[in-house]
């Protein structure tokens, strides 16, 4: 089937989608059949039009934008702002949970902020996670991947089974530790703080009502990653760096951020920079286990890794929702009538599987032709670490694969335990299995990366 002819302008596709017959009751965004394999749902929603209210554990209700051409737009709508304020009161009643003062200190970062307090606060961070720094840092990430795999595999090799078969759990070994090691190198976080940093203070992106009964565990994670926040920031007043962490302190020293401001980017950088890599790694391997001819096509083709960690992140991207935006006053969108305030949520990952964009869009096709794809996004609110993220998967897929030679999944029939965050993809636990000592030392000077033109 050909790809059909992308628009003139990809920000003002030809003809707007058809209006939304909106049902009755909200549509469900939960569940564990629904985080195993949303496909079925968005394709049903996607054939009823690109608006869609549904429900999300918390009990917010949403509008929902599905499908490709809704998506883009959506994402470039100037009408739609980020900034929490523009909530109303019923969105804040369940939506805003996060207690105070952490919601007030850790909640103004980038994704919750509009032009121009966002042009200027992102203007800050840019230049860290730009290409050419990301390519000066490749050897690195590479070291950190070998590294690491180095350390499991010496695990590993002590508990070989009779068949001589070793195991790891890929997200404990490897994928849970490599996106941040290479954030703390990218951000100048030192070793010290970096050792103490606790992996569980990320669940704090996994909201919990104020009368769940995990609430007390939820404010204990956010009050230990805030006062972690005080003590890196602290740390840099003392002892001032040249990489990122210590230029966003000497901003907001100059005026040019306010505490709440820095504290929010340092709180967005540690969790939202390195835990979707984590859940991007699993979402990737997962999908080259269940689809072994293509997970043969990459280790026979390592050329083809750039375009494979492309399609990967269409198929099965780790950002599944975007954040929350609203209308300042009551609009239409695609036909349906959306009052101000009410949340707005884009799904990159129905529209990345959105067969009017995609041919035969539920296929894994590794070779298949660049597509602008929106695992990232799109627009002013365009992931700032994109280049960063594609470097790492190309080296932690390139790594497995080749030190990991025979890989299969040791899961048998029961699945993997999906995550439970509202808005992302990933696994808890990969187990895997391989043939140890057959390819896995690590060759001086890694594997080189390729970009995509």
């Amino acid at each position: 089937m050909p790809t059909p002819p992308a628009p003139s302008d990809p920000s003002r596709p030809s003809s707007p989608p058809p209006a939304t017959a909106v049902p009755a009751e909200a549509v469900p965004l939960h569940g564990e059949a629904y985080k195993r394999d949303p496909a079925e749902l968005y394709r049903e929603l996607r054939e009823r039009g690109p608006v869609h209210r549904v429900a999300f554990p918390s009990g917010v209700h949403a509008w929902l934008v599905t499908g490709y051409e809704a998506a883009h737009r959506t994402l470039n709508d100037e009408r739609l702002g980020k900034n929490h304020a523009l909530g109303n009161d019923a969105w804040r009643a369940r939506a805003s949970i996060m207690p105070e003062p952490q919601h007030s200190q850790l909640q103004v970062h980038l994704l919750h902020q509009d032009p121009p307090r966002h042009t200027a606060m992102r203007r800050l961070i840019t230049d860290a996670f730009a290409p050419r720094r990301v390519a000066e840092l490749h050897p690195r990430i590479q070291a950190i991947a070998d590294e690491l795999l180095d350390a499991a595999l010496e695990r590993a090799g002590s508990r070989t089974d009779a068949e001589g078969a070793a195991r790891l759990d890929l997200v404990a070994d490897f994928a849970a530790h490599f996106p941040f090691r290479v954030l703390a190198e990218v951000i100048g976080l030192a070793s010290e703080p970096a050792r103490r940093f606790d992996r569980d203070w990320g669940k704090v992106v996994q909201p919990v009502g104020p009368t769940d009964p995990g609430r007390p565990l939820y404010e204990g994670r956010l009050r230990g990653l805030q006062s972690y926040i005080d003590e890196v920031t602290a740390s840099q007043r003392t002892h001032p760096s040249e990489a990122l962490l210590g230029r966003l302190v000497a901003a907001q020293e100059a005026g040019a951020l306010t505490k709440e401001e820095l504290d929010s980017i340092v709180f967005q950088l540690l969790v939202a920079g390195q835990e979707p890599v984590t859940n991007q790694i699993t979402t990737s391997v997962l999908a080259l286990l269940r689809h072994p001819d293509q997970l043969d096509r990459l280790r026979e083709d390592p050329g083809l890794l750039p375009r494979a960690v492309e399609e990967l992140l269409r198929y099965d991207a780790a950002f599944e929702l975007t954040t929350w935006r609203f209308f300042a006053e009551d609009s239409d969108l695609y036909g349906t009538r959306i009052p101000a305030g009410d949340s707005v949520i884009v799904s990159l990952w129905a529209a990345n599987r959105d067969p009017d964009r995609f041919p035969e869009p539920d296929a894994l096709d590794l070779g298949r032709a660049p597509q602008q794809h929106l695992a990232f996004g799109h627009g002013i609110h365009f992931c700032p670490g994109a280049s960063l993220a594609r470097v790492e998967l190309q080296v932690a897929l390139g790594t497995l694969l080749r030190r990991l030679p025979g890989l299969r999944a040791d899961f048998g029939a029961e699945e993997p335990r999906w995550i439970r965050a509202v808005l992302a993809r990933g696994v808890d636990a990969l187990p895997v299995a391989f043939r140890p000592g057959a390819g896995g030392a690590a060759p001086a000077g890694g594997c080189p990366v390729h970009r995509l033109g």
